[in-house]
């Protein structure tokens, strides 16, 4: 590390640091929601455990329910992983740049990012339109449940990549691990 390692921090004032707190206020509700939607399929599956091999019964829609709980639990995740860089990267040539070439390296993968996520929640969002009308086949409820997770996470992924993009890739220094408010 060389003597520039101060070349961009965590954002303390001005529109960064007010799309920051936005982010996290999202980053806080989606964490709930994916807690909700994880214990939602486990207390399923183990029903679905019970009512088979203890009542020697079923619930008509465990299989597709848990599988809807476990899309959508994923796609949520996905964007906790942005904010904190843990998604499958190759930086062993970016790394032996200095500082600012690493920083103005990232801004450009953000801000691709940022343009393959808001054609992901383009495409999402017309999934989910042609689905719209479509039932189901154990539950009375449109089938386009299982593209609207893909739409929220592009949408929460876009705002993290938008962080990244104007805020550098220190923008939440070591808040990035943290839970809740930074």
């Amino acid at each position: 590390m060389s003597g520039d390692a101060n070349h961009s921090g965590p954002a303390l004032a001005g529109p960064v640091a007010h799309l920051r707190r936005a982010v996290d206020t999202v980053d806080g509700l989606s964490r709930w929601v994916i807690v909700g939607t994880m214990a939602g399929m486990a207390l399923l599956v183990s029903a679905q455990v019970f009512m088979r091999y203890v009542m020697n019964s079923s619930i008509d829609a465990a299989d597709e329910l848990s599988r809807l709980f476990f899309v959508w639990s994923i796609f949520l995740a996905i964007p906790h992983g942005v904010r904190r860089g843990v998604h499958v990267g190759i930086d062993v040539v970016a790394r032996m740049m200095p500082h600012r070439v690493q920083d103005a390296l990232h801004r450009v993968s953000a801000a691709a990012g940022l343009v393959l996520m808001a054609a992901v929640f383009v495409t999402a969002l017309g999934a989910a339109s042609d689905k719209w009308g479509e039932l189901m086949p154990t539950l009375p409820v449109t089938a386009a449940l299982y593209y609207v997770p893909v739409c929220i996470c592009a949408a929460h992924a876009a705002l993290h990549l938008a962080l990244f993009t104007v805020g550098g890739v220190h923008v939440w220094g070591a808040d990035a691990w943290k839970e809740g408010r930074a």
